[in-house]
């Protein structure tokens, strides 16, 4: 076994940007959508809802993403308390998405400048994503009075908006990054023709936060017609109608992928050609009388490099690369062995 102090320029820092599906199937797009009749049918379901890649009933249903509905009047749900107005589920699902992206309980979610007092969200499942997701490779068709396919404007900002959810960007018509070719808005951003983009895509915490009004709006707007139900102490099962959207489609796809930043280290482990020519390894050495075992090896030495170990100043083992074959060593060779540690 042989030691040696790496010098600076043995160490290099790295860091790549990696990219991969967030569903479960593996697969770019995910095209079934199943929910469960148990939650459906209990309280939370008239406000929130997980969505499956199978049925909820099989051993293999993995939760993918979750609908909520938030509503600032409190519609759409029933009270928590009759006595105090407006205390309600969808109520209180609107505050905590205020907090959270808005970080201000006395603002309101505008939408390239239109305010909308309620929305739909699609939260994806924490586990089908890795750091965050990727801006660009968003597409999401729904279906109501009309089928509308939806992305992220990443690709047209040149100066991204942050806020307490970290980056923010609006969600338009079109598909992977790209616009529709015949956007609804005069300006022709993919935005609806009265109420503004569609919502906000936040990659960082993995939200859709779609606009009620932009999905509601007439089919000649750029809208849908998917009218919440904003009835007063009345279980409005509006996650359900964005399901449907989701799901009933004829081209039903939702694709989106992840990202992660992976930084590596590289230690470029040199043994140059008077180096490592000699083992420690008993064999070396006649037990007999302590002479070489093979008198060739006094004047042309043979090691077979098979282990580097990565030690600290305490000579405290850190880490191990093992060669995938013994690479020879003498004199008349120099080696470089490039150990990658990721993290």
């Amino acid at each position: 076994m042989g030691f040696k102090r790496f010098d600076p320029q043995d160490l290099v820092v790295s860091v790549d940007s990696i990219s991969s599906t967030v569903w479960s199937t593996n697969t770019p797009s995910l095209t079934t959508f199943f929910s469960s009749s148990t939650q459906e049918g209990g309280t939370t379901g008239n406000f929130y809802l997980t969505v499956y890649q199978t049925a909820s009933t099989s051993v293999a249903a993995i939760p993918q993403f979750d609908l909520v509905y938030g509503d600032l009047q409190g519609s759409g749900s029933t009270l928590f308390n009759t006595l105090v107005t407006g205390s309600s589920p969808t109520r209180t699902i609107y505050g905590q998405y205020r907090n959270l992206i808005l970080a201000d309980e006395s603002s309101s979610f505008t939408f390239a400048s239109v305010t909308s007092s309620y929305f739909w969200a699609i939260n994806l499942d924490r586990a089908q994503y890795k750091e965050h997701l990727l801006p660009g490779a968003l597409t999401l068709t729904l279906s109501g009075a009309a089928a509308i396919t939806l992305t992220d404007d990443s690709n047209y900002t040149t100066v991204v908006t942050r806020n307490d959810a970290g980056r923010v960007f609006n969600i338009i018509s079109g598909s992977a990054g790209v616009r529709t070719s015949t956007p609804k808005d005069a300006a022709g951003l993919g935005y609806t023709t009265t109420s503004g983009s569609y919502g906000y895509f936040l990659p960082d915490v993995g939200i859709l936060l779609l606009n009620g009004e932009a999905l509601s709006g007439s089919v000649a707007g750029g809208g849908i017609a998917l009218f919440a139900s904003r009835s007063f102490n009345t279980p409005g099962l509006n996650t359900r109608r964005l399901y449907q959207a989701i799901s009933s489609s004829a081209t039903a796809n939702f694709r989106l992928n992840s990202q992660e930043t992976l930084s590596s280290n590289f230690v470029f482990v040199r043994a140059r050609s008077n180096e490592f020519n000699y083992s420690e390894n008993p064999s070396y050495i006649s037990s007999a009388n302590g002479s070489l075992t093979w008198s060739d090896f006094a004047y042309n030495p043979l090691t077979y490099i098979t282990t580097v170990g990565l030690y600290n100043d305490n000579n405290e083992l850190l880490a191990v690369a093992k060669l995938s074959r013994p690479l020879q060593k003498d004199f008349t060779k120099e080696l470089l062995v490039r150990v990658k540690l990721d993290f």
